[in-house]
Formats: C-alpha cells, sequence, structure tokens
C-alpha cells in the first residue's frame, strides 16, 4: 500500500471508514466486522476512522476488540461533539469534549489517539476557541493531532492560525463535489491532509447498486425513487468505462479521487470483507489525464440528481457557497 502524510507521519493511502460497523447501512455483527478489519490490516490498510456516534460506541468497541485481540497498532481518528440533542446539536466546549474523548479512549482501550476530529463546528465558539480546546488535549499526550470535519475555508484558516490543524474531513466523491469551491485548495495551501468520506458515495460507486432499505441512506434526496433510478442512469457508463478498463466500479472511482491531489487520504467504508477487495488496491491504479478526461465527461461535475442530505441531516454543515 502506498503511503500519504498525516500530520507528521505517513498513513496507507487509503483509510477504513468504520461508521458502517455500527449498523448505519444493513445488519453486521463484530465478527463479520473484525473479518473486516483484518482484511483491511493484511491490505496495508493502517489508518482507521471512527466516531463516538457511530452506533453510538458500537464502532469504537469494535475497533477497539479488534486492537485488543490482534495486538496490531494502527493510527486511529476519531471525533467528537454531536450530541443528538435538538436544542444544542454540537457541542465542542472542553468540558463535553474531555468526557466524550475519555470514553472514546476507554472504547478504543488506547491511551491516546493520533487525530481528533471536531465532528462538526459549533457555532457557539469561534475556530479559535474551538483549535484552543484541542491544542491542550495535545499538549496532554491525549491526541496527537486535531481535525475539523464539513467546515468552510474560512473556519479552517481561523483554527489553523491558532493551532495547526492535522485534517480535514468532507464528503467528497464523483457525486458530491462542493469540497472543490475551496476547501480542498484551502488544505493544499497550508499543507493538510484532506480526508474525503463516503468517497464511494454511500456504495453507489460499487459493483451492484444498494439496496435502500435503512434509514440513514433513505432520508438522502439522492436515494428518493426517482432520483436514484435517474442517477443510476447517469453512473452506468461509468461502470462500463471501469470495466473496459479491467477496473472494479469501486476502485476507478476511488482512483479518481486520489489523483484529485497528493494530500487526499479517502476513507471508504465497509462492513465486509469482500467489499473492501473491490477497492483495496486503488491506491496503484494509475488514471493518466486522458481517464480523468474521459470521466468528467461521463460523470461532470454537478451530475447527481438531489442533495446529499436532507434538511435535517444538513444542519449542522458549515455552508460557504
Amino acid at each position: 500500500m502506498k503511503t500519504r502524510k498525516l500530520g507528521d507521519r505517513d498513513v496507507s493511502a487509503i483509510g477504513l471508514g468504520c461508521m458502517s460497523f455500527a449498523g448505519m447501512f444493513g445488519e453486521t455483527d463484530e465478527a463479520t466486522s473484525l473479518r473486516c478489519l483484518d482484511a483491511a490490516w493484511d491490505a496495508g490498510i493502517d489508518f482507521l476512522d471512527t466516531a463516538n456516534v457511530y452506533g453510538p460506541h458500537v464502532s469504537e468497541q469494535v475497533v477497539g476488540a479488534w486492537i485488543a485481540s490482534r495486538g496490531h497498532r494502527p493510527v486511529i481518528a476519531t471525533k467528537g461533539g454531536i450530541t443528538r440533542q435538538e436544542e444544542k446539536p454540537v457541542d465542542t466546549s472542553e468540558a463535553y469534549l474531555r468526557r466524550e474523548l475519555e470514553g472514546s479512549l476507554r472504547r478504543l482501550g488506547v491511551d491516546h489517539v493520533a487525530l481528533y476530529y471536531a465532528h462538526r463546528r459549533d457555532p457557539d465558539m469561534s475556530p479559535e476557541e474551538i483549535a484552543g480546546v484541542y491544542g491542550r488535549f495535545i499538549d496532554e499526550g491525549l491526541i496527537g493531532g486535531y481535525g475539523l470535519s464539513e467546515v468552510a475555508p474560512a473556519t479552517l484558516r481561523r483554527a489553523h492560525a491558532e493551532r495547526p490543524c492535522m485534517a480535514v474531513q468532507s464528503e467528497y466523491s464523483l457525486w458530491t463535489r462542493e469540497p472543490e469551491l475551496g476547501i480542498v485548495q484551502a488544505c493544499a495551501e497550508l499543507g493538510i491532509a484532506f480526508v474525503p468520506f463516503s468517497p464511494l458515495a454511500r456504495g453507489v460507486f460499487s459493483e451492484r447498486y444498494p439496496a435502500i432499505r435503512d434509514a440513514f441512506r433513505g432520508a438522502m434526496p439522492r436515494f428518493s425513487d426517482e432520483n436514484y433510478r435517474l442517477n443510476r442512469a447517469a453512473i452506468d457508463p461509468f461502470k462500463d468505462w471501469a470495466h473496459g478498463r479491467g477496473l472494479t466500479v469501486a476502485a476507478a472511482a476511488l482512483a479518481w479521487v486520489l489523483h484529485k491531489g497528493d494530500h487526499m487520504i479517502p476513507i471508504p467504508g465497509t462492513r465486509t470483507a469482500g467489499h473492501l477487495a473491490e477497492w483495496a488496491g486503488a491506491a496503484e491504479v494509475a488514471l493518466s489525464d486522458a481517464d480523468m478526461a474521459e470521466i468528467e465527461t461521463i460523470l461532470p461535475i454537478g451530475f447527481a440528481h438531489g442533495y446529499r442530505y436532507s434538511y435535517a441531516q444538513m444542519r449542522s454543515v458549515e455552508r460557504y457557497a
């Protein structure tokens, strides 16, 4: 597995998003998740991304059980700040985050994590205040660095000026390209890793289109009956293109993300070793400029029907364009 820079360390060019271990996209069990983690490790993937709210707590518990039973030492990123409370959905105050971080460390069975994200921007705190809280965690040795998720470039610049930021995470894929309006460029300029989540579009860029049985995808406008039909029709030619080059659909879509910048460290998620095998080798896929141009013709920016999130799901995402 090729590597890329996350702060001052090298990590696998592709990480593993562990949200699916919590059953967000269908039923699963710990044994299946452990086999998936084994397959990831065998493929050279050493960067794992989780969060306290996945489950809640289930994903971190699974990762912790895997670390305890296997003895591996992956680079772990987790997140805090989402409360699931209607009156204050995001809280990055020091007291709240400290309590959540301590719980995450306990579930993971470690005394520190390499990367700790503010899962969303807390509108009641300035970027400088948020960076200050995370800076104290760094100084105490609880985290190696901090990250921001779904934030505007202006927020990143202010936070980074207060305390250097290690990574920014946002949804980014062939059908979700808003980050190209500024945050991708800001990360490159500042030397910050950009970590695309859902780089395979919630499983759409795979050999089979997922059936929409889970409530999470079911709430997204892109997966309404009409929009999903139109989106599948738009993506079918890309699938043919990938197969024509001897690639799986997932590997081709992930290679496109990796090609968009050396600071890209995508974290596709899956709960099975079988699905992971479809894209684990994507870092070895070399796309030419002509390939990228062809893909752009097949799936031009903005092609997707419907928005990526419902109004409720967008509530805590910082918009800037």
